[in-house]
């Protein structure tokens, strides 16, 4: 049914953010008791193959919705009820702010891609606390996406995370550092091992202080070198990050059928080959971090592709945008047939499976 109304919505809504904004009113009504209850009847899979335990957190599956989606969290109980593994919202910020001008979200329908220039547009980590204090009952592993605000000068910019981190911490299950948006000017320069070393001691001190040790990870850009990646790796390993995600969106237009004239980062199908490789050279050099696979993910073959290359946990947002609410029941059905069929008792005897 999806597949019959994406291309009305398509087409009669050019802008996809205020498409965006409706599927959260529906998400959010879906969210509602009793029908949200009636939503996981046809959307959740429960099946022991794909159940794990990962950097201290149990998840059902490994599908999980990437940062970007639901900034606020106004819409978390109805995507729980879709059938994801986990949620992560954001990116926060410090400081609230609008983003930048729209349009700022741009479909490539013919290449399953989408170009966003959103700007971390959020009301800022206070109002986010206010919201979160007033949430009950989520039985999902939620994470919080944190990045810097705009204004904030990059030499102060640890304490802008600190600030974030401190504010969300009683809410969030896991953190992530986001250090790799191509839409905040000069905050991919915070992969560099100075500024990273600077802003994940701070979070960490702070965790020590906690009674409850809640898992720090950090996202990184596709465009960094197999160096730079690994010097962002080192950082991991010196101050005991919990994880990384990879990737988040690309400058990059390789693997594009047409020139994209609008800036911003590329995300879906175009991005599938070159973040599986980065999971790859991480599962290898880093075998012991975990790793959550993200970028060009549609399909269970897509998800099992990241998840044989080292990926423990999997994140999808521009497969969600076009396969439609159904995606995360399809992936894990048939995530189950394929380890399975592979003789795989548990979907982690498969991570890493193929390097």
């Amino acid at each position: 049914m999806y597949k019959i109304i994406r291309p009305i919505l398509f087409k009669f809504f050019k802008d996809p953010e205020t498409v965006h904004h409706l599927a959260l009113y529906f998400l959010k009504f879906l969210g509602l008791p009793g029908f949200s209850s009636v939503a996981q009847i046809f959307t959740n899979i429960n099946d022991e193959t794909l159940k794990q335990k990962v950097f201290g957190l149990d998840f059902k599956n490994p599908v999980g919705l990437a940062g970007g989606f639901d900034k606020e969290a106004y819409a978390v109980k109805g995507l729980e009820a879709l059938g994801f593994g986990y949620l992560e919202i954001g990116t926060i910020t410090r400081y609230s702010q609008p983003g930048n001008p729209r349009p700022r979200i741009f479909r490539l329908a013919a290449d399953e891609a989408l170009i966003n220039r959103m700007g971390f547009n959020n009301f800022g980590a206070d109002a986010l606390a206010q919201r979160l204090s007033k949430l009950k009952n989520l039985n999902t592993p939620l994470g919080i996406s944190l990045g810097k605000t705009k204004i904030t000068p990059l030499e102060e910019a640890a304490e802008d995370y600190l600030y974030s981190f401190t504010k969300l911490y009683d809410y969030g299950d896991y953190f992530a550092v986001n250090i790799s948006s191509p839409n905040t000017p000069g905050l991919r320069d915070l992969q560099d091992k100075e500024h990273l070393i600077e802003i994940i001691q701070g979070l960490a001190n702070y965790r020590a202080k906690q009674t409850k040790l809640k898992p720090i990870l950090v996202k990184i850009a596709p465009d960094l070198t197999f160096e730079a990646i690994d010097e962002v790796l080192e950082v991991c390993k010196q101050l005991n990050v919990d994880g990384i995600i990879a990737t988040n969106t690309t400058i990059s237009r390789e693997g594009l059928s047409a020139p994209a004239k609008e800036i911003g980062g590329l995300s879906g199908m175009p991005l599938k080959s070159k973040s599986t490789q980065i999971i790859k050279h991480i599962r290898r050099q880093s075998p012991g971090l975990p790793i959550i696979g993200a970028g060009g993910i549609f399909t269970a073959e897509d998800a099992y592709e990241k998840i044989r290359a080292g990926a423990s946990l999997l994140q999808i947002y521009t497969g969600f945008i076009y396969e439609g609410p159904l995606v995360v029941r399809a992936t894990n059905q048939g995530l189950v047939k394929l380890l399975k069929r592979d003789g795989f008792k548990n979907v982690s005897e498969a991570v890493g499976s193929e390097n």
